[in-house]
């Protein structure tokens, strides 16, 4: 039996399980089992690579980053982007690190896409926030990143710094923050949502719920709005695509 897995905490939220054994079931693909397996350390991060026990695994918060350090084969796209989303068995036994996590979101966004979204606000600082950017450059989109800790880091701003007439002049806006997230559906990034209009575009990379309240009061604004789900379906087919190597 070939065995996948999600590794990630916490993961009752999981939208790859599911996705994955109901891709099984409907194609017919007998023999594959897909797991979650909840990793709450580094250490526990550490021996799930080394021991390299599943035929691929996707990951998500809060490993995407940390899980370079320990991997000795990664994808050009992951090393440019500083993330990996989706791990895979080598003949040598080890895991070899991709991001397809960039792919899923430029194929979210590039249809949404109007003349006027030239410049972009990208809520929060993590690992999904490294392939948004890394998108935003390839399309050349001007952006600015949106932190609860900002620092001295060029590019970045503090959510208390941030101005309605900097959301004006952003006409995309991408929240990649678990901010809203269920079970924690009554939170939302705290932004100037007065700045926001017919104009803009917002995608959450949150799909549970399906409607946000970031998005929420997007679309009270008249923003046209985007939720997370395709862009997640859109990522587990490339992950797929890797693992019987298909790309």
């Amino acid at each position: 039996m070939k065995r996948y897995a999600l590794i990630g905490f916490p993961l009752g939220h999981s939208f790859s399980k599911s996705y994955f054994q109901s891709k099984f079931e409907r194609e017919g693909l007998a023999g594959l089992r897909y797991d979650n397996v909840e990793i709450e350390t580094e250490d526990s991060l550490k021996a799930f690579i080394d021991e390299a026990n599943f035929e691929g695994a996707n990951i998500t918060i809060p490993w995407k980053e940390k899980a370079l350090e320990y991997l000795t084969e990664l994808s050009h796209e992951s090393k440019e982007i500083g993330s990996v989303n989706v791990l895979k068995k080598m003949p040598s036994g080890q895991y070899k690190g991709f991001n397809t996590d960039w792919i899923g979101f430029k194929e979210t966004l590039r249809p949404l896409l109007k003349p006027w979204h030239t410049s972009a606000l990208i809520l929060g600082d993590g690992g999904a926030t490294k392939a948004v950017m890394y998108v935003f450059e390839k399309l050349e989109i001007d952006y600015q990143i949106v932190s609860r800790n900002p620092g001295d880091k060029s590019g970045r701003i503090a959510y208390e710094n941030l101005r309605q007439i900097d959301v004006r002049n952003a006409p995309i806006i991408i929240n990649c923050t678990p901010l809203g997230m269920y079970p924690n559906i009554d939170t939302y990034p705290d932004i100037p949502y007065s700045g926001i209009d017919k104009l803009h575009l917002l995608i959450d990379l949150v799909y549970n719920p399906t409607e946000t309240i970031f998005l929420k009061k997007g679309a009270e604004k008249g923003a046209m709005i985007k939720n997370g789900y395709d862009m997640l379906v859109k990522q587990a087919e490339e992950s797929w695509k890797i693992w019987n190597d298909q790309t």
